[in-house]
This record gives C-alpha cells, sequence and structure tokens, in this order.
C-alpha cells in the first residue's frame, strides 16, 4: 500500500489549501516601494532580453525606484547589442554588466551581478529573474507588499506557462504549474515553510542577501532550492504571492523538458542530501523539519520508488495469495481515483483561466491507461459491459474472465509506464517521431513522464556525473494572453 502513500500526501497538501484564507501574510502587508534591482542572467538572449527589458519598465511600480542589471554570461549573438539598445532607451534604470569568460551556470552569472549591486547601497531589494519571463504591471508591487514585514526575507511569484503557440506538452505543463505552484506553495504558506524560490521570480530583501553571504549557491543544480532553505534557516519568512503572475517560455519537446526537469531533479536529490538534518525534526526557528514538510517532500521525490514497489508487491502478491492482490490493487486504485478527481477539480478551480485552456490535459494528466483502470476499478460492471459491447462490434469473442497477463500488466503498469514515457523521449527526434511521442505521453501519463526524468536524476546521482548546468533554450514565445 506505499503506492497510496504520495496521493494520500497530495489530497492532504490540497485539504489545507482550503485555510489558505486564514493562514497567509495578508495582515502584515502593507504598501511598500523598496527601491529594487532587477537582476538578470543572459546568455545568448537577443530573441528575449528586450521583451523583458520592456514589460519590466511597464511595471506599475516608481521607476526612480527601479534598476535593471543585465548580467551578460559572455554572450556570442546579438544580446550585449540589445541590451545597450534599452541602456540608452531607458536611461539611469538598465544596465550591462558583461562577464569575459562565461559558462559556468547561472549561480556563477548571479554572482557576478550581485557583487556589483551589493557594493553600492542603493539597493534596498533584488529581483531575480529570467531572461524570458514577462511580469504582469501589478506583480512587482504585490510582491514587495510582503517585504513590509521585517520578518519577511524573500518572496515567490506565480510562474505560469506562456508558450504561443503552444502545443499538447506545453498545455500539460500548463496544468502542472497549477498542481505545484499555484496549488502546492499556498499549501506551504499555510505550513510555514516554502520548498523553493521559482528560479524566474524571486524577490529578496537586502538583509537576506547579506544574512546569506551575498552569495548563491554554485555547488548544486538547484541554486534557488538551496536559496530558499537557507533563508528559512536564517530565520526569516519566506512568502508565495499567488497575485503575482509571471508568464515564462516553456519547453514544447520531451528533449527539452527532460534536460529541464533532469537538473532540477538532480538538484533536489543534492538538496535532499545536503540538508539531511532537517527531516522529520520539528524546529522552533522555522517549519523545514516538520513532520508535513518532510512527507511532501519525500513522496515527491521518492515517487518513482513508491510506483515500482507498488508494481512488485503486487506482483508478488497475485503468485503468494491472489485475492489479497486483487483487495490491494481495488483499494490502492479507489485512492488514486478519488484522489485524481479532487485534484483535478480543486486544480481548475484555483486557476480557471488556465483552467479552460488546459482541461484536456487535465483529465489525461494520469495517461489513458490509468484512467481505464481506474474506471474498471470504480465501476466494474459498466467497464465489462462497455467491453463486450467494442468486443462484439469487431466480432471479438471475448473471455469471461481476465487472463493471467492481462492481470500481470495491470498489476506492473505503474513501473512499466515510466519506461514507455523514457520511449516517448527515445521516439521523438525520429521521423514521426513527435505524433508517437505525444500519443505515447498521452497515453502512459504526463506524471510517468515526469516520474521517469526523476528516476533518471538517481542513476545520474549515483554515477556521480559530472554537475553541468544545460540552458533551457527560448526563442521568445511567451506571451500575456489577451
Amino acid at each position: 500500500m506505499t503506492g497510496a502513500l504520495p496521493e494520500l500526501a497530495a489530497a492532504y497538501q490540497f485539504l489545507l489549501i482550503a485555510v489558505h484564507f486564514r493562514r497567509n501574510h495578508y495582515g502584515a502587508c502593507e504598501p511598500y516601494f523598496p527601491r529594487t534591482a532587477v537582476v538578470i542572467p543572459a546568455w545568448n538572449e537577443a530573441a528575449v532580453i528586450g521583451t523583458s527589458i520592456d514589460r519590466l519598465m511597464l511595471l506599475d511600480y516608481p521607476r526612480d525606484a527601479l534598476r535593471i542589471f543585465v548580467v551578460d554570461d559572455a554572450s556570442t549573438d546579438d544580446t550585449p547589442d540589445v541590451v545597450l539598445a534599452k541602456a540608452a532607451q531607458y536611461p539611469g534604470n538598465v544596465a550591462h554588466l558583461r562577464r569575459e569568460k562565461g559558462g559556468q551556470g547561472k549561480a556563477h552569472t548571479l554572482n557576478h551581478g550581485l557583487e556589483i549591486i551589493l557594493a553600492d547601497d542603493w539597493m534596498e531589494a533584488l529581483l531575480i529573474m529570467d531572461a524570458d519571463v514577462i511580469y504582469e504591471p501589478p506583480s512587482l508591487r504585490t510582491m514587495t507588499r510582503h517585504l513590509a514585514d521585517p520578518n519577511v526575507g524573500a518572496v515567490t511569484a506565480y510562474i505560469k506557462e506562456g508558450t504561443r503557440p503552444g502545443n499538447y506538452l506545453t498545455r500539460f505543463i500548463g496544468y502542472e504549474y497549477i498542481t505545484a505552484q499555484a496549488a502546492a506553495r499556498r499549501s506551504q504558506n499555510v505550513l510555514g515553510a516554502i520548498a523553493c524560490l521559482a528560479g524566474g521570480a524571486q524577490l529578496h530583501a537586502r538583509e537576506n542577501l547579506i544574512a546569506l553571504g551575498g552569495r548563491i549557491e554554485t555547488s548544486s543544480l538547484a541554486e534557488d532550492t538551496f536559496t530558499t532553505f537557507r533563508t528559512q534557516l536564517a530565520g526569516h519568512r519566506v512568502v508565495f504571492e499567488p497575485h503575482a503572475i509571471v508568464w515564462a517560455e516553456e519547453p514544447d519537446k520531451i528533449d527539452g523538458l527532460w534536460k529541464q526537469r533532469l537538473r532540477w531533479a538532480r538538484g533536489n536529490v543534492q538538496v535532499t542530501r545536503q540538508f539531511r538534518h532537517l527531516w522529520f525534526r520539528p524546529h522552533r526557528g522555522h517549519r523545514l523539519g516538520s513532520i508535513s514538510f518532510g512527507l511532501f517532500w519525500f513522496c515527491l521525490l521518492l515517487q518513482p520508488l513508491f510506483m515500482i514497489s507498488s508494481s512488485v508487491s503486487l506482483i508478488t502478491l497475485y503468485f503468494a495469495s491472489f485475492p489479497q492482490a486483487w483487495r490491494a490493487f481495488h483499494i490502492l486504485w479507489i485512492i488514486n481515483a478519488v484522489t485524481y478527481i479532487f485534484i483535478t477539480l480543486f486544480s481548475l478551480l484555483i486557476d480557471p483561466q488556465t483552467g479552460r485552456h488546459v482541461w484536456r490535459e487535465a483529465i489525461m494528466f494520469p495517461g489513458a491507461v490509468n484512467l481505464c483502470i481506474i474506471i474498471y476499478t470504480c465501476f466494474p460492471r459498466l467497464f465489462r459491459d462497455g467491453m463486450d459491447e467494442l468486443s462484439s462490434a469487431a466480432h471479438i469473442t471475448a473471455a469471461r474472465h481476465s487472463p493471467g497477463w492481462l492481470i500481470l500488466f495491470v498489476y506492473a503498469w505503474l513501473a512499466l509506464s515510466m519506461a514507455v514515457a523514457y520511449l516517448a523521449k527515445v521516439a521523438e527526434p525520429h521521423r514521426a517521431g513527435r505524433f508517437i511521442s505525444g500519443l505515447l505521453v498521452y497515453i502512459v501519463g504526463y506524471g510517468s513522464l515526469l516520474c521517469a526524468c526523476t528516476f533518471a536524476s538517481y542513476i545520474k546521482e549515483l554515477r556521480k556525473a559530472e554537475t553541468k548546468w544545460e540552458k533551457t533554450e527560448k526563442t521568445g514565445k511567451a506571451a500575456m494572453p489577451i
């Protein structure tokens, strides 16, 4: 029954959102407009950096309290020319900082900018963002109002998938971001422990940056998560602001998604190892060691292992005691069904604007095979009648009982789905591969694809593979909906 643990944890996390109206930070907020420096790490971002700067200059924020620093990581395209043109267009608001030797990764690029910005006492707050993201006009002021509370060290925003035109993969990501950000981070607000400041939208008080040593962690692929943990360990609160909306371009191919999520997953493994002394050890100064936070963290990190153990347990029970296996199978999938319905409906209600765009992917998030298993588990007679009708229409004689090989396949499916998801990545580069890979994702589920990435991260970390930053390519497709 370990396979049901992540589903139960996810349901508990969503239930916490119901008390967000009581346990949030708005009571301590007030209008506050600190002098804010925006630092943007950029490597070959000519296609997107100009638009991002223009959007920042349209923020509902005092222009004399806003300075934009683009840290150019030895770009080889037209990034320097674009930024210098914007510096001339917005004198006093835009600066170009050039690194002659680049390629060390985002954290090193940020640190180059931080060293220069912190040397001047002008900055009171610092916004770290990605070169491609687009901030809605009210976003920054809705974030800075939290810094009116001196106990708050950092604030993060709600990053929404904004690729236009998108495809099936970006719509899956759009739905994922409702669950992972709009929902999960609200529940973390309730708990008082935030897992990660979004890399493209993290606002820091100057005092918090100084407490962190004025530098971003460079030894991990999850520098944003390290910063989040260390902010809270230093006694500062981290807040998620769901009304600060930021739009970002996300990968529209599995290969790009795989590189991005493999980097994130490896970073989470590194964070887990680095902060191993925290887990399930409650501390008065922070909530990172709470039972609830640890449960959420490990259920997500270890999801592939839960899936594999469920399949192995069911197959073992099949040979040891078929009735017990059948009973465990039904309990597991009924829990999956109830959780799936609850989370899907709740997520679409949290962000109905995005929900109208991605509702098909929300329904298909578990994959067609998992949906068939859910329907069979909850409505066995309806499922059998439907299969009988299909068999009759196809002139096939249906067996009265499920054959053993089919039962074993269903029991093994949770583990097998990750292997099939990996095939979607392998198939994509070949002729007709985009269609086949997309079809496979709908069959196995987007969640299984993410779990396959996480499982690959285990292997990379066990092999001590090189910690190398692989940039997600952006082409300027991010846009706010009209």
